[in-house]
């Protein structure tokens, strides 16, 4: 009797495979091509350019780069800073197109695996369910394999797409899938630098479009960091760079003002804060954030708020809300120095300031006229002291005892290595600033903010307190703020070192300036800098 024999091996590829004896495409049945499209209707090219306010130009620019119906597409590589209206205006913009395409996230999608089985799970319009086990359409780990189910795949939604746009015609093409093409959107590209074997992964997806070889598929890539970023780790790259720059003050005012139901009286508010707010950060995400609490104060004196403005209602509105602002402030960029509901001791700080002044007290040279937050101060210095001191004495200057034991061992200096450590700090002198990784960077970050919160604990203000755990929620935004202050130009940002593979970034800031902030904060500046 013949009995059907189970291979002695099972490998990768049989296993992602179906039972079926020959491998054949089938889709879900509850979903259609259509449904790889962005939205059940289209949009016009004027609700388009409406939607995306302060990104017209850069709107026309994707359309230019698409192209017409069915036209070969260069790899796209949209980039600009967090919350530029990058992923919103690519979706909108196929939304206008109504042409079908494939959006992946790296954020989500945090590591191959779970990437390749995205693509293919959207191409196949499978649905993950208890009905199947909550399982993938193929399991895909390896590169390779992923190109060869992709091809398998694109072959067949590119002839199916060709099939339904020949049986349907020019009458109804404007409620189904425009053209045969599909493109692969992956969003968030910035974050695979983070994964085990980055720099392969990284260099493969830049080189699908080549190992593709489909005049039928397009790819577009979109990233917080900037090309250059990627050099390093992929070589050349045959993209098209879209920039996407930061949003000017006039573009932060045409974004608030939509869908405001009192208008006038919130273009009042927002020339109260949109001016101080935007020098600190011109993320859409973070000022809103910022301004629904200020917005609620703002309306306190109001009974009303379809009460009609003059001079005289927006002069108490502006008292009202003045003191509020320059505590908010330090929240852009969450400063865990200050307790979540601290807006009266702020409030109180700064009215005994002011009435200290008023009273005739000397003003000082060294108040600062920008508004930062502390922690903000904190790896400004940290960048300044990277920038000016030498790697080699992070360990001498910035042990338990601040260095200064460390100093008091030394033996007495004979005249010859004087001289020669003169001539090293007059060569350091001339060189300027230097650049630094950004490991080091947190480092000296995390030594001088845990020596502070020792300090401040036994300081007499009593009004600022280190929360538990303040240490480790400054290391969480740490990031957020070093963007902030390159995006400032506090901080260079240059590009990544052939030998260590990391950016590398430069303190742009002068002495004096380090000096008034380290002042603010009562930190002693002389004793963690060089040379002094």
């Amino acid at each position: 009797m013949d009995t059907q024999k189970s291979p002695r091996r099972t490998t990768r590829l049989s296993a992602s495979s179906t039972n079926h004896p020959e491998a054949t495409v089938v889709y879900n049945s509850h979903l259609t091509l259509d449904d790889l499209v962005f939205g059940d209707e289209t949009i016009s090219s004027d609700e388009l350019l409406a939607t995306l306010a302060g990104r017209r130009q850069q709107t026309l620019d994707l359309l230019c780069h698409i192209g017409p119906l069915n036209s070969p597409l260069l790899p796209l590589f949209v980039y600009g800073g967090a919350a530029t209206g990058k992923t919103s205006t690519v979706l909108q913009v196929f939304k206008h197109l109504n042409r079908p395409f494939v959006y992946s996230s790296c954020r989500t999608c945090y590591n191959p695996k779970i990437l390749f089985e995205s693509v293919l799970n959207q191409l196949m319009l499978h649905t993950r369910s208890s009905t199947n086990g909550y399982s993938s359409f193929k399991r895909c780990e390896k590169p390779s394999d992923f190109v060869n189910f992709l091809k398998e795949v694109l072959v067949s939604v590119v002839k199916n797409l060709k099939e339904n746009l020949s049986k349907k015609g020019s009458k109804t093409s404007g409620e189904h899938a425009k053209g045969s093409m599909v493109y692969l959107i992956f969003d968030n590209l910035e974050l695979v630098r983070e994964w085990d074997k980055s720099s392969t992964m990284l260099s493969f997806l830049f080189r699908l479009y080549r190992i593709l070889n489909m005049t039928e598929v397009g790819v577009i890539f979109v990233s917080n960091a900037s090309p250059d970023v990627y050099y390093s780790n992929a070589g050349s790259m045959d993209l098209f760079p879209l920039h996407f720059p930061d949003y000017s003050e006039d573009e932060l005012r045409t974004i608030f003002m939509k869908s405001q139901g009192n208008s006038k009286l919130y273009s009042s508010f927002l020339s109260i804060v949109l001016k101080p707010y935007s020098r600190v950060t011109r993320r859409v995400d973070e000022l809103s954030t910022a301004f629904l609490p200020l917005f609620q104060k703002y309306c306190e004196p109001l009974k009303d708020s379809g009460t009609a403005l003059n001079e005289e209602l927006k002069r108490k509105l502006f008292t009202h809300l003045q003191p509020h602002i320059s505590s908010s402030l330090n929240e852009v960029f969450h400063a865990p120095t200050h307790s979540a509901g601290n807006f009266l001791m702020d409030k109180e700080k700064l009215r005994r300031k002011n009435s200290s002044k008023r009273l005739g007290a000397t003003e000082r040279v060294d108040e600062m006229d920008f508004h930062m937050s502390a922690s903000a101060k904190y790896l400004l210095i940290s960048a300044f002291l990277a920038s000016r001191n030498p790697a080699t004495l992070d360990a001498s200057l910035f042990d338990s005892t601040g260095g200064t034991d460390s100093r008091k061992k030394r033996r007495k200096m004979s005249e010859k290595t004087k001289e020669m450590k003169e001539n090293a700090e007059q060569e350091l002198l001339l060189k300027g600033p230097g650049t630094f990784p950004l490991e080091r960077l947190l480092a000296i970050f995390q030594c001088i903010t845990s020596m502070s919160e020792d300090s401040l604990n036994e300081d007499q203000d009593e009004n600022i307190r280190f929360e538990a755990g303040a240490d480790s929620r400054l290391m969480a935004d740490v990031l957020l703020q070093l963007s902030s202050l390159c995006n400032a130009n506090f901080i260079s940002k240059g590009g990544s070192c052939p030998l260590e593979s990391s950016t590398r970034y430069r303190s742009l800031v002068s002495e004096d300036m380090t000096l008034k902030v380290a002042r603010s904060l009562n930190f002693p500046l002389s004793k963690y800098l060089y040379r002094r």
